[in-house]
């Protein structure tokens, strides 16, 4: 007797699929799939549309006012959720889709998972050339969904009904491993998603997933553990992972244990709280001075879930040249940088195999001493740099009125431009995993769309708290509509809008490395004859929120207390200095590409400035 099947179109398999996925999280059994972002065109609204139509309930579909925004918002709900949940994304063939390449980017840069349910052209090429679709005059099955191919984890292009029972699990086994997650993308041609098979109904049973916990070699945590207890000046730079891996609390009992000073990645901040005694700040190019300083003195440094990119190391610069790495990493590939002693697996496990081999040793008293002596005078350089009246109108002013009123839950998101290393620099942390500093792929219009998308996921989690999203003139102006998408699906969101006149950051690297201000701010475009100002308090108001301007930051504060009673989106605006009003403090070096020759002296002695510093490079693998 065969097995018992049902008839079902492509579309309909892959949602009812996705419905019957569930994940133990702290013992309770959540759907995996919080449900997607969908923009419906001619591409998915027939068949897929239909499908999602039907499960509604379980997997509810939020309309999406831009594919980007919408993949940036499905990025920032699966890193508030640490990787254990994922949203979809549908976007219909031609750009609707291509819109999609730059969040899966981002996703994958930043190790997260998103799972992308794409229109693509009639498989059977009977209409061929359709609306929207890219010819390739040598390769006819090469298309505009070839594209993702380099920025996801997984990829395929369903040609046949019968391949979803194969290549739905593979994806989902990618997006859910903690050493290889990413987005992934299933391509379906709009023949093939109303076509029909007879589907095992086993396929559609209810399963419950765990992400693995990987152990870590025994030979490997033998070598790590050799190496560690030699050190006299050690270090653990903590990056994201140690959030994913749910691993802060084996991180804070290793370093307290040990007395190891702990250093925070971009993407880690908010692994420590700003208070612990260990905690010497944030490392690396939009670092601290107190972080930097131990950097450079530390023979043997820790580092726990982190990728160690540029930004972290300081374009390989912010370590003594005979400093030994060890890298405990759930991904071989990061495990293994720059000539690490790798401690492949999960970090908790692996803190804990380290810890239960390390008894007895401590960090040298005075080292110790040393970097919590450095946290001090950073902490006083912090206080005065947010301090009212010390920096008129500055990032950093209007940063730590949010950080005193807000409370420790509420989640802090920005990315792109100068915001990120302000908010790196002078957040204090007051509760563990409260903020998206998105670095990794530094993308303008994450902010406000991956504010939306955090909030969604945190009121799932923590509904009385509120997003915060801090976000420049610049990024708001490219992708703002998720402030409307907030709005229509009762969202809340508190969004500080800090306008400088444009691209202030990018002004200040051009002017940094000699050059002239330059198309950069809006004053300084040749192309703009009259630079007029943008009403953003109108334009915020026209999409729903509340809206108003301040004049500095003594009014944000104000402004501040009536947005977190507001119980809608609440967009409060105030102009920040261009040129005078950076963290001017606890930067590395950061290799950036500047001209060999130059008709400016000014361009000139900038590049021997600037290459001046790469004696002190290391030169990794």
């Amino acid at each position: 007797m065969g097995a018992e099947t049902i008839r079902l179109t492509t579309a309909q398999a892959i949602i009812r699929w996705l419905a019957n996925q569930f994940i133990e999280i702290d013992g309770e059994e959540i759907r995996l799939c919080g449900g997607g972002f969908g923009i419906f065109g001619h591409g998915n609204v027939t068949c897929l549309g239909e499908a999602l139509y039907n499960h509604r309930e379980e997997l509810p579909l939020y309309r999406g006012q831009n594919e980007q925004s919408m993949g940036f918002a499905a990025a920032a709900y699966a890193k508030q959720w640490l990787r254990q949940r994922f949203m979809f994304c549908t976007a219909s063939a031609g750009p609707g889709t291509s819109n999609l390449v730059t969040s899966a980017a981002l996703a994958h840069a930043n190790r997260l998972p998103m799972l992308m349910l794409c229109g693509d052209t009639y498989l059977s090429r009977l209409p061929d050339p359709v609306l929207q679709q890219m010819e390739n005059f040598q390769d006819p099955t090469f298309g505009v969904n070839d594209a993702f191919k380099p920025v996801v984890r997984y990829w395929d292009r369903i040609s046949h009904p019968a391949q979803v029972i194969q290549s739905l699990p593979a994806a989902l086994a990618t997006m859910l491993d903690p050493g290889d997650c990413g987005p992934a993308f299933l391509g379906l041609p709009q023949d093939v998603q109303g076509w029909t098979y007879d589907f095992p109904t086993v396929f559609f049973e209810r399963k419950v997933h765990r992400i693995r916990r990987v152990a870590p070699d025994t030979d490997e945590v033998a070598d790590a553990v050799a190496l560690l207890t030699s050190a006299r000046r050690p270090m653990i730079i903590a990056g994201g992972g140690v959030q994913y891996s749910r691993a802060v609390a084996e991180l804070t009992a290793f370093a307290e244990a040990h007395k190891i000073p702990v250093v925070e990645t971009i993407a880690g901040r908010a692994n420590l709280l700003a208070s612990h005694p260990l905690n010497i700040g944030p490392i690396g190019v939009t670092g601290s001075d107190s972080a930097n300083a131990i950097a450079e003195k530390a023979d043997v440094i820790v580092a726990v879930g982190t990728r160690l990119q540029d930004f972290t190391t300081g374009s390989w610069t912010a370590f003594d040249m005979s400093a030994r790495f060890i890298s405990l990493n759930a991904a071989r590939f990061d495990a293994g940088k720059h000539r690490s002693l790798p401690v492949v697996g999960d970090a908790k496990r692996a803190l804990e195999a380290l810890g239960s081999a390390m008894v007895g040793y401590t960090a040298p008293a005075d080292w110790v001493e040393f970097a919590q002596a450095q946290r001090k005078q950073w902490d006083g350089y912090v206080a005065d740099n947010v301090a009212l009246g010390n920096r008129p109108n500055s990032y950093a002013q209007a940063i730590g009125v949010v950080n005193a009123l807000c409370d420790p839950r509420d989640r802090v998101v920005t990315a792109s431009g100068g915001l990120p290393a302000e908010v790196t620099a002078n957040w204090r942390t007051l509760s563990q995993g409260t903020v998206d500093v998105e670095f990794g792929y530094s993308c303008m219009g994450y902010e406000i769309a991956g504010g939306w998308g955090a909030r969604i996921a945190q009121d799932e989690r923590e509904p009385d708290k509120d997003t915060i999203v801090f976000v420049g003139d610049g990024a708001y102006l490219l992708l703002n509509s998720d402030i409307y998408s907030s709005v229509l699906t009762r969202k809340k969101l508190i969004v500080i809008l800090l306008d400088n006149g444009g691209w202030a950051v990018i002004n200040k690297l051009q002017n940094n490395t000699g050059n002239e201000s330059f198309n950069c701010l809006i004053e300084d475009a040749p192309t703009i004859p009259e630079p007029f100002l943008v009403d953003f308090e109108a334009h915020a108001a026209s999409m729903g929120a509340t809206a108003e301007t301040v004049a500095n930051a003594a009014e944000l504060g104000e402004a501040f207390k009536r947005a977190k009673a507001s119980d809608k989106t609440y967009v409060i605006c105030m102009k920040v200095e261009a040129y005078n009003s950076w963290t001017d403090q606890g930067h590395t070096w950061w290799e950036c590409g500047t001209p060999h020759v130059s008709e400016s002296a000014k361009v000139r002695a900038a590049h021997a400035e600037w290459e001046s510093a790469r004696t002190g490079q290391r030169r990794g693998v």
